[in-house]
């Protein structure tokens, strides 16, 4: 007998086939769930490498033994001659027994790796000796709107405590992220990756203070509780006599706390208490937070004029996405340079003046010094106090505006090490990776769900999920992720998760939702330029050039012909609705006053796709007016400087290439743009309207490979559109959200 006859009649050939068939509806089971289980990609990767390894284990199985109605038994013998006894023997039991450990063994550890790819998600780096989390102390007074002064008290021990070289704090926002948590401290310090917890609680009665602050290690052991009762006067000192006392716990000596200046004290409570409302409103970033911040730091400036916290706050709350800065920039410097002349060691003065540097950067024609000087102010600001997170953010981004990309995501990472927590430094760093591409993406992935396991999710951690799958062709689950985005904001008058979902639902043809969360966004809209931001770019997307020319036409009548006023991006928007319409002169215009043409044409680095993508469109244009010598030579630079990125940074993600391919085609060589366009969609890249509804590549699309490849894309779409139906059908999320915002959010 052959052995493909006994193969045959030992039924191996048919275990190949049950196994192969059950494996695959396994798979398949899992690619559907386990994102819904929030199990990251690399655990189903896992899960096929067990199938494909314990293959051969079955089919040894299939050879060795049958499954009869008698339980199992070895395999008969070939000769009808011979009389077999086919009772297992020891050594049978032995060989069946080794088959099933070893493949326990590969399924173990392939569930154990899934494990650790989900915790990884949520855990973070080793503890550090000698960490503490200062958790915010709890406000005990009558009046709970002044808890603003417990987080002051709180924050006060956590920059004394970070001037302790011996110890490794955390900074504020990752220790904050657990106020009200019902988490017990062996979570919390898992979550925090920190040894200690200081927590504790602040009672101010009329001019008294109690402070009780207790450390506990990471079992949740009490190593130290003490209560201070103090004079109000006497605030400074408890919070150094705090900060030294929680050092000698730790440490085997005490390490004596220095005397602060007298520009960071002061006698007058009323400048302290509207000094530390300033800085809630710069943490909290509520709606209308600057005007609020600015007000109180400006009013504890006149309380006190030589307390040099509130110079540091103010400047930084005038610095941060202010539209008039080039306006107030010069008395902006002045104030934080006021700060440090009062008290030359203060870490948010030397911060707040590289931060207004950084942005003085952009404006100046001194660029490289303006950058220098930020750089210098950002790394003394850290130096006098590590714990400073936000710092650590601003260096980064001055790096990276001199090019030096590699220190900035070494600074970032330095950032996250005491902080790492911080939505703004987390959403940064995953901006950073996820363009590296699939382990850099992975990784973005794991920082921004981790935060998604914090009490109150910040919005940064829904915004980058739904950007990050967007990127990557999930568009179902970028829609998945802007859901719970908008039930956490349902109550925000900026509703800006409503201008994400109109866009992800038209990305998918579905028109209806996309007008339904337009129409949310438009009515928490009222101003001009802002309404037409987000109709002209729907526009764009639907390929809609007459509601185009409707939204130019409003805008005209609202602000009359001078749009100069339009913020930067407004302006990109502006002009490229021009150029959709036809209005190529118009849009010519804008872009040429937006871009410096003669430079480099960098952008700011974690927006470059859009700003790209904008001069790019300012090349059809010059094509399209006969403006052929401008065109070649613009398109020849961004040709070399989107080659910088792909090959120099090492960049690898849909956008990119997508750009890649729009550059190649209005150069006329469509078959680079074809494989650029198969690099993006290898990639996960999907944005199939944004490409057929851009006059820009009307050419390119009619290329045979460009347009095959289109059709796959489309395909695919379709599926996920189909997913997120079935999944609207189930759940009425749009009546759970109008629930929600009609009743504030609660």
């Amino acid at each position: 007998m052959s052995i493909w006859q006994e193969l045959r009649r030992r039924r191996v050939y048919r275990m190949a086939g049950f196994y192969v068939v059950g494996a695959w509806l396994v798979i398949q089971v899992a690619d559907v769930f386990f994102p819904a289980w929030g199990l990251p990609e690399t655990a189903l990767r896992f899960l096929i490498i067990a199938a494909i390894l314990c293959f051969p284990i079955a089919l040894v199985f299939s050879w060795t033994f049958d499954i009869t109605s008698s339980g199992i038994v070895k395999t008969e013998s070939a000769d009808p001659g011979e009389v077999f006894d086919n009772a297992l023997k020891r050594t049978d039991y032995l060989v069946l027994v080794a088959l099933l450990a070893i493949g326990a063994v590969i399924v173990f550890g392939s569930l154990q790796k899934i494990v650790e790819e989900v915790d990884d998600a949520v855990a973070i780096a080793e503890k550090i000796a000698n960490s503490v989390a200062v958790l915010p102390f709890v406000n005990l007074d009558t009046n709970p709107d002044t808890g603003y002064f417990s987080d002051g008290v709180t924050e006060e021990i956590l920059h004394r405590l970070s001037s302790l070289k011996a110890l490794h704090i955390l900074s504020r926002t990752s220790s904050f992220a657990f106020r009200n948590s019902d988490e017990g401290p062996a979570r919390i310090s898992e979550l925090l990756g920190v040894r200690y917890l200081l927590h504790g609680s602040v009672r101010r009665d009329n001019n008294f203070v109690r402070v009780t602050a207790r450390l506990i290690d990471d079992t949740g052991y009490q190593v130290w509780s003490e209560t201070f009762d103090r004079k109000l006067e006497g605030i400074f000192a408890i919070q150094s006599e705090i900060a030294s006392t929680v050092a000698s716990r730790i440490e085997r000596e005490i390490i004596p706390p220095a005397e602060l200046p007298a520009g960071r004290t002061t006698t007058n409570m009323e400048a302290y208490d509207a000094y530390l409302v300033g800085r809630e409103f710069v943490s909290a970033r509520t709606p209308g937070w600057d005007d609020n911040a600015i007000a109180a730091f400006e009013n504890a400036i006149q309380l006190d004029e030589n307390y040099a916290p509130p110079y540091a706050g103010l400047a930084v709350a005038l610095s941060i996405n202010n539209p008039d800065f080039e306006d107030v920039s010069e008395f902006i410097l002045r104030t934080a340079e006021t700060a440090i002349e009062l008290d030359p060691g203060l870490a948010d003065g030397h911060a707040a003046l590289g931060l207004a540097l950084l942005n003085l950067a952009a404006l100046t024609g001194d660029k490289e010094a303006d950058l220098e000087r930020a750089e210098r102010s950002l790394r003394q600001a850290l130096e006098l106090d590590p714990s400073l997170s936000l710092a650590y953010t601003w260096l980064a981004v001055t790096l990276t505006e001199q090019g030096r990309r590699e220190e900035s995501l070494a600074v970032l990472e330095q950032g996250l090490l005491i902080d790492p927590l911080n939505p703004v430094s987390s959403y940064n760093m995953a901006l950073h990776l996820k363009v590296l591409g699939v382990s850099g993406r992975e990784r973005a992935e794991q920082m921004l769900l981790r935060l998604t396991h914090l009490p109150e999710p910040p919005w940064m951690a829904y915004t980058g999920l739904a950007t990050l799958y967007e990127e990557t062709g999930q568009f179902d689950t970028s829609i998945h992720w802007l859901k719970q985005f908008a039930l956490a904001s349902a109550s925000s008058g900026a509703g800006i998760h409503s201008a994400f979902l109109a866009g992800r639902y038209e990305h998918l043809g579905l028109t209806e939702d996309a007008d339904y969360w337009a129409s949310d966004i438009m009515a928490r809209t009222p101003q001009p330029a802002q309404r037409f931001l987000y109709m002209a770019i729907q526009g764009q997307i639907r390929g809609n050039l007459q509601g185009i020319q409707e939204e130019l036409d409003k805008l005209h009548a609202a602000l009359g012909t001078d749009v100069s006023g339009l913020q930067r991006w407004q302006a990109i928007v502006f002009a490229r609705a021009n150029i959709y319409v036809g209005n190529f002169d118009a849009g010519i215009n804008v872009l040429e006053s937006v871009f410096d043409l003669q430079s480099n044409l960098e952008v700011d680095d974690l927006n470059f796709i859009f700003g790209l993508g904008a001069v790019h469109l300012l090349a059809y244009a010059y094509q399209q007016v006969g403006q052929h010598d401008e065109a070649t030579e613009l398109l020849s630079r961004l040709h070399d400087q989107l080659n910088s990125y792909a090959v120099g940074r090492k960049m690898n993600f849909g956008p990119l290439h997508q750009l890649r391919a729009l550059n190649s085609g209005l150069r006329g060589d469509f078959d680079a743009a074809a494989d650029a366009l198969e690099a993006a969609v290898k990639v996960g890249w999907l944005q199939y309207i944004w490409v057929m509804n851009n006059p820009a590549w009307t050419e390119i699309i009619a290329d045979p490979r460009v347009a095959r490849l289109l059709d796959d894309v489309k395909v695919e779409l379709e599926r996920q559109q189909s997913v997120v139906e079935q999944a609207d059908a189930e759940h009425d999320f749009r009546t759970e959200y109008e629930a929600l915002r009609s009743s504030g959010g609660s």
